[in-house]
């Protein structure tokens, strides 16, 4: 049995009552400030999301910046574009050597991953900078390469009220979770690579 066509007034009450309450709840947002921002998770997505959020940044005309924890070493659209076409707007830092097993030499890795630290906080501490994306900074926390505690301390006691950062990478710490005003985890439902396709130009990199 079908359902009941609804009619143009019933449709035009039910939504006006959903904007009403939407339009109270937002009333009611009126607070502003940095966020601290996590996107984790097996799935893919989190560094594009992340790159997504500096692309937003740029269109508002506002001065970001990237640091690249892991993936350093590749040629990546992303790099190409932030660096060749808004350069003024946006610093990208490269400062990873590659994925953990590319490299497979561990003090190596550490001094990558503590370079990148410290540029990530000196850009974290100009206010000018509005948001900074940390990305796959969760795998050099997750093999011990930072220490996890001191970021989290930093972010809580150092980052500028207006400042935004974005951490990205997959097995975030608890700790940061917790820390975080913004969580989103993405969850892999079905990916290519199971099939025997290998990473593409403008999908993953």
């Amino acid at each position: 049995m079908g359902r009941k066509p609804v009619s143009e007034e019933e449709h035009a009450a039910k939504k006006a009552k959903i904007k009403a309450a939407r339009d109270r709840m937002m009333a009611e947002k009126i607070g502003e400030k940095g966020l601290i921002i996590v996107h984790t998770g097996p799935g893919k997505g989190k560094s594009s999301s992340g790159f997504g959020m500096i692309l937003r940044c740029i269109a508002h005309g506002m001065p970001c910046a990237v640091v690249q924890f892991i993936k350093g070493a590749w040629d990546t659209g992303e790099r190409r574009l932030l660096t060749e076409h808004f350069g003024d707007l946006c610093q990208f830092h490269a400062m990873g050597e590659g994925f953990t097993w590319e490299t497979q030499n561990r003090a190596r890795d550490i001094a990558a991953a503590e370079a990148g630290w410290e540029k990530a906080k000196e850009l974290i501490r100009d206010p000018s900078i509005r948001m900074v994306l940390l990305d796959e900074i969760n795998i050099a926390l997750r093999y011990e390469y930072l220490d996890i505690e001191a970021v989290i301390a930093f972010l809580r006691e150092e980052k500028p009220e207006m400042t935004h950062v974005v951490l990205t990478g997959r097995n975030a710490a608890e700790g940061l979770i917790e820390a975080a005003d913004l969580v989103t985890e993405m969850t892999l439902v079905k990916h290519p690579f199971r099939a025997g396709i290998k990473a593409q130009a403008g999908v993953e990199y």
